[in-house]
């Protein structure tokens, strides 16, 4: 039951961050319009390329999801980029949260199936 379960959240999270990976440089999702402060905050990161960054990142992480290879490596990189979503968010556009907490969600949900190859790395 939990390997299946694993392989579902495990694929369902690599095509959400593909999806939401490519539109970083194809621009095919219309988002509604944000908050004055954080449309100009986003600009600031969109002009500067750290969101093609992001994207950068996601693609990667979901092609490791998908693949089951450096999953557990890749869950802990995404980890920056779901927590700078949600304070974005929370501090600056909080009606549309929702996206970035399904991101949360998902990236804890990894690093909690993937949680016995991290116990080298957290041994005292």
């Amino acid at each position: 039951m939990t390997s299946k379960l694993f392989t579902s959240v495990r694929i369902l999270f690599g095509v959400f961050l593909l999806f939401f990976g490519f539109d970083h440089f194809f621009n095919y999702i219309p988002f509604p319009e944000m908050a004055p402060k954080a449309d100009a905050y986003f600009a600031s990161l969109s002009s500067t390329g750290v969101m093609q960054m992001v994207g950068v990142v996601e693609i990667v992480s979901a092609l490791a999801f998908i693949f089951n290879k450096y999953g557990a490596l890749m869950a802990v990189i995404l980890m920056s980029v779901s927590i700078n979503a949600v304070l974005f968010h929370i501090s600056l556009d909080p009606a549309k949260i929702y996206g970035a907490l399904m991101l949360l969600i998902l990236n804890i949900s990894m690093l909690y199936f993937y949680r016995n190859q991290y116990n080298q790395l957290l041994k005292a």
